[in-house]
């Protein structure tokens, strides 16, 4: 369909800044590209790209043009959704974004479990932190958003929310492993700390809560990758802070909550863009991950 082409066209400029790079991922010479800018644009009346010495980026009418397609494309995957409902085979495709913590079991026990009944709906999944997860709802990159601690936003409609206490983790045999129980913040920062970045919500929230104390923060290492920090605590007596939903099954790690006096939970949030109506099997996929985060994690926040 041509403004499927067309969203395209438009997305990948966009995204690259630049004719000649887009060109090169659509398979497309330059010039080809341009004169189906150049068209779209007359065709409307208006440009719909600022042009500099450098690149490109849409302007005011290239961003409601861009909201306007990416409806369309919407509303045509939720019908076909419906009529394959109507034939009696569920078929979809659904994107969701999550953050690294769900990554290990939280996510793929979720698929798994979709996929088995009906295995003609297909997945993408792209591990996005919270803020990036939620601009990929508003970018319709994403269907729903499975994050830590989102920012506040009115585009962000909740399906289901709770809290997940922070944990300090450490390997078998660290001297905070001996004992059982909460465990103080203080007594973790006399350790070196193995700590997210500040392009995670985890650091975000533990940033903030000693801020307020007015404690200083040294991390011997700091890592955008959970996985990677996991497997550095196996290495040597550092702690780091991650959430239980993030913290495989190993024998070789040890976990402890963080007193709630130090840290409070962070919370929980599955979620879609406000006023979106999702297709069918995005939508029932929705549901039943709500339902199992309740059984998984407890009653919603504040229920």
């Amino acid at each position: 369909m041509k403004h499927l082409r067309v969203l395209t066209y438009v997305s990948e400029i966009a995204r690259h800044g630049s004719i000649r790079r887009a060109a090169e991922r659509l398979n497309l010479t330059p010039s080809a590209l341009t004169r189906q800018i150049q068209d779209l644009e007359y065709e409307l009346g208006t440009p719909i790209f600022e042009r500099f010495a450098k690149g490109m980026r849409l302007n005011a009418a290239g961003e409601l043009l861009v909201r306007h397609i990416r409806d369309q494309v919407s509303d045509l995957e939720r019908v076909r959704s419906q009529i394959a409902d109507l034939s009696g085979v569920r078929r979809g495709h659904v994107k969701l974004a999550c953050s690294q913590a769900f990554v290990n079991h939280v996510v793929p026990d979720e698929v798994e479990a979709y996929r088995a009944p009906f295995p003609l709906v297909t997945f993408t999944v792209l591990v996005r932190d919270h803020l990036q997860a939620i601009a990929s709802l508003a970018q319709f990159e994403s269907d729903l958003a499975l994050v830590l601690q989102p920012p506040p936003s009115a585009d962000l409609q909740v399906l289901f929310s709770c809290s997940q206490p922070l944990y300090a983790l450490m390997r078998a045999g660290h001297p905070l492993s001996r004992d059982e129980g909460p465990v103080r913040l203080r007594e973790c920062l006399m350790h070196p700390m193995a700590l997210p970045d500040r392009s995670l919500a985890i650091r975000h929230h533990l940033d903030d809560a000693l801020a307020r104390k007015g404690a200083p923060l040294r991390p011997a290492i700091e890592s955008s990758s959970l996985e990677f920090l996991r497997n550095l605590v196996l290495r040597e007596d550092a702690v780091s802070l991650q959430v239980p939903s993030g913290i495989p099954d190993d024998p070789r790690l040890c976990r402890r909550p963080i007193d709630a006096r130090d840290l409070e939970p962070m919370s929980l949030i599955l979620g879609q863009l406000r006023g979106r109506t999702l297709p069918v099997a995005t939508a029932k996929f929705a549901d039943r991950f709500a339902n199992s985060l309740n059984h998984r994690y407890g009653p919603p926040a504040g229920a």
